[in-house]
C-alpha cells in the first residue's frame, strides 16, 4: 500500500461523495448522505499517515487502495 498524506485522502473522499462536517483541531471529519458512519482523518501538513491509520479509513468510506 502506498502512503499518502492525510490532505490527500480529503481530496479523495471529497471526489466521492464525502463532505466534510467539522474540522476538531487537525481532525477533518467527514460525512455522506446515506452512509451509516463518519470517517475521520487526521490532517498534519504534509506528512503521510500510517498505513493501519489508512487502511481504517479506506474501510470505513467503503473504499479501495486504488481509489487512492
Amino acid at each position: 500500500m502506498k502512503s499518502v498524506s492525510g490532505k490527500h485522502v480529503c481530496t479523495v473522499l471529497e471526489t466521492n461523495g464525502w463532505v466534510l462536517k467539522r474540522i476538531r483541531s487537525s481532525h477533518h471529519i467527514y460525512s455522506k448522505p446515506g452512509a451509516r458512519n463518519i470517517v475521520t482523518v487526521p490532517v498534519h501538513g504534509n506528512k503521510d499517515l500510517k498505513i493501519g491509520t489508512l487502511k481504517k479509513i479506506l474501510k470505513d468510506a467503503e473504499l479501495t487502495e486504488n481509489d487512492l
